[in-house]
């Protein structure tokens, strides 16, 4: 798509955000509760450029949320959510990059009978094996006190930049039966076209049980009815034997069905789509709360990729310190043992979460440690070593917090690489 499409997409927004509070009338406006975020990121490391080496660069966003309407109760209300960027640094790092998207701009209604929402506008839509940002109409609402439906209709976000989106479409929905917090299964089926070409159908089921002894059953599946092939299996279970907790899993990827999104439409996954490796994995995590403020942890994870022929097993402890307030810190040592060389390494971490520190409120100070061994050389490098700082504080009446973290890390992409960042967040509101 081209910069003149661009602008008139961008103008397009607005003029849609405008009208709708035109709509709204000034009485609504001026009766509206209505609250606004700012999120101010500055941004420090260096870069290799096409036009300079070790280029500066300096990007600064800002993210802006703004909510009016019925905020604290059923009705009507407006909800926006964008970014912008600038680059305070001497390369063109970004020069290909889009300088600011709006992430979500709706009207929303809801209703306090058959728990009704209707959303219109740019939003985002999680409904079954719906993961997805869309321009249209999406609803949800009980039908009776066993059922639940939720549908939507627009054109794919994603899509925006593909040829223009004439002839692009996204639609679906879930139908699920509940019964109160005892289980719920869902149906759902999603269609994305491209240039009035399917490029993506499939079905899907997950369902969430809560059945007796504390033990709950949660999970997805997805099926590719383009490719005609199952593209993703999760479940796992829940369960607890005193102070012992468990959660075994299970999930499987076959990537052709999973990444497959059409010829036509740009996918970052293209490659892996284009093979049929499958991927199996399956495992469980362990936790032991029975010393008090401490906590023991396990993890056992295989990995199996059919057509690499390829198998790995993933072990780790993990020991975690609560203390006052959100205070904690631990560590993780683990260890991978594959066939491949790039799965046979050692790792061990350590962290903490320090909140007021010295009795300091509204303050807290956190660090990050990180360190790969690599059995054999990866490009040369015989391990990955990555290290974070960052420290934060509250402001008048919580309304502004400051953040300011700085991280480094050398591995076999960087031998050495910096990187800063600042971060403003205020809250209006009246």
């Amino acid at each position: 798509m081209d910069n003149a499409c661009r602008t008139v997409l961008r103008r397009s927004r607005v003029i849609f955000i405008v009208g709708c509070l035109l709509l709204l009338g000034p009485g609504w406006v001026g009766a509206a509760e209505i609250s606004l975020q700012s999120e101010t990121l500055f941004r420090f490391m260096q870069r290799d450029t096409l036009t300079t080496r070790d280029a500066a660069v300096l990007p600064i966003y800002e993210y802006l949320q703004a909510d009016a309407g019925n905020l604290n109760a059923r009705g009507l209300s407006l909800h926006l959510y964008g970014w912008g960027r600038a680059d305070l640094g001497n390369g063109d790092y970004y020069s290909d990059d889009p300088s600011g998207e709006l992430l979500y701009g709706y009207l929303e209604y809801t209703r306090p009978f058959s728990n009704f929402n209707l959303r219109l506008g740019r939003q985002y839509v999680i409904a079954g094996l719906a993961n997805d940002s869309i321009d249209g109409l999406s609803l949800r609402t009980d039908l009776g006190p066993y059922f639940t439906l939720s549908a939507y209709g627009g054109l794919p976000v994603a899509l925006d930049t593909a040829a223009g989106r004439s002839g692009d479409s996204i639609y679906g929905g879930r139908l699920a039966h509940h019964f109160g917090t005892r289980y719920e299964v869902g149906v759902s089926y999603q269609q994305v076209a491209n240039d009035s070409v399917t490029e993506d159908q499939q079905v899907g089921i997950d369902l969430a049980l809560a059945l007796p002894a504390g033990i709950s059953l949660s999970g997805k599946s997805s099926y590719n009815l383009e490719s005609d092939g199952w593209g993703e299996n999760f479940y796992e279970v829940r369960f607890s034997l005193g102070d012992f907790h468990f959660r075994p899993f299970f999930e499987s990827y076959n990537y052709r069905d999973y990444f497959a999104a059409g010829e036509e439409t740009p996918n970052p996954f293209y490659i892996l789509s284009q093979g049929n490796e499958a991927l199996t994995a399956y495992g469980t995590d362990l936790l032991w709360t029975g010393l008090g403020s401490w906590e023991v942890g396990a993890k056992v994870k295989f990995f199996n990729y059919d057509v690499n022929n390829d198998s790995a097993a993933y072990y780790a402890a993990i020991l975690t310190w609560h203390g006052a307030e959100l205070t904690q810190a631990g560590g993780e040592i683990g260890t991978s043992q594959g066939d491949a060389a790039s799965n046979n390494y050692l790792l061990g971490r350590l962290f903490f979460y320090w909140d007021k520190p010295i009795d300091l409120p509204h303050t807290f100070v956190s660090g990050d440690l990180l360190y790969a061994s690599y059995d054999k050389p990866v490009y040369g490098q015989d391990g990955s070593f990555f290290a974070s700082l960052g420290a934060g504080h509250r402001f008048l009446d919580d309304h502004l917090e400051l953040k300011l973290s700085a991280d480094y890390s050398s591995d076999p992409n960087f031998d050495s690489d910096w990187r800063g960042m600042l971060v403003a967040s205020y809250r209006f509101g009246r």
